[in-house]
C-alpha cells in the first residue's frame, strides 16, 4: 500500500485514503508544494542561483526535500538556515546574503509565523526576493507568498462532521489535502528591493497588494 506524505513525514495515518483510525480531516499542507516556491522565485528573479531556505531544523524536512528535488534543474544551490529566533534568523541571514544572485524561500512552520515580520525586514533590507508560505508574511512586508487558503478547510470540515454525527466511521473518511491555493503578491515591497513582477505572474494572482 502506497504511504501518504502525512505517514511519512508525521505517522498520523496509514494512508490518506484510508486513515485507518480516529484521525482524519484536512492537511493544512501538501508538502510537495514546497517545489512550486522555487519555481516561483526563479519566475519573479531567473537571475538566482543560491537560495537560502529558512525552516525549523526540527521539523519541515519533507518541504526541504520537495525543494531539492527541482534544485538542480533550475540551477539553484541551496542553504538551510534555522529559524528558532529571531538572533538566529538575523544571523543565518546576513551571513548568507551577497548579492544580486540570491534569493530566500520560508517553509511553512510556526517559527516562521511568529518571526514574519524580522524575516520579511531582512529580505528587504539586503534585497532578498523571497517566497513564503503564508499570506500573512506578504501583508507584514514580504514579496509573495504561494500557500493553502487557510479559511476553506475549517468550512470543508463543517461536512465530515455532519457525515460523522450521522454514524460514518473517521477510518473510512479520507484525509483530504488543500484543495484551494492563493498567491498574493506586495507591490510594494517589489519595488523597494528592486524587483518587477512580470504581467503574466500579476495576472494569477488572487491578491495583490499596492
Amino acid at each position: 500500500m502506497q504511504r501518504s506524505p502525512i505517514r511519512s513525514a508525521q505517522g498520523f495515518v496509514a494512508s490518506l485514503a484510508r486513515p485507518g483510525g480516529n484521525p482524519t480531516g484536512f492537511a493544512l499542507f501538501e508538502f510537495g508544494i514546497a517545489a512550486k516556491w522555487l519555481e516561483l522565485l526563479k519566475e519573479i528573479a531567473p537571475r538566482v542561483t543560491r537560495v537560502a531556505v529558512l525552516r525549523d531544523l526540527t521539523i519541515g524536512i519533507s518541504q526541504l526535500a520537495a525543494i531539492q528535488a527541482v534544485a538542480p534543474a533550475l540551477g539553484v544551490e541551496l542553504t538551510p538556515i534555522g529559524i528558532r529566533d529571531a538572533v538566529e534568523v538575523e544571523r543565518g541571514v546576513t551571513a548568507f546574503a551577497r548579492g544580486s544572485t540570491d534569493g530566500m524561500i520560508v517553509v511553512a512552520s510556526t517559527p516562521a509565523l511568529i518571526h514574519r515580520e524580522p524575516i520579511t525586514m531582512l529580505a528587504v533590507r539586503h534585497r532578498l526576493p523571497a517566497v513564503y508560505p503564508y499570506r500573512y508574511m506578504v501583508t507584514a512586508g514580504g514579496l509573495l507568498s504561494y500557500g493553502p487558503n487557510t479559511v476553506d478547510p475549517f468550512r470543508r470540515a463543517a461536512g465530515y462532521v455532519d457525515r460523522i454525527l450521522k454514524g460514518e466511521k473517521p477510518a473510512d473518511l479520507p484525509v483530504q489535502a488543500p484543495t484551494k491555493h492563493e498567491l498574493v503578491i506586495n507591490l510594494k515591497t517589489a519595488r523597494a528591493i528592486g524587483i518587477e513582477i512580470p504581467p503574466t505572474l500579476l495576472a494569477r494572482a488572487d491578491e495583490v497588494i499596492e
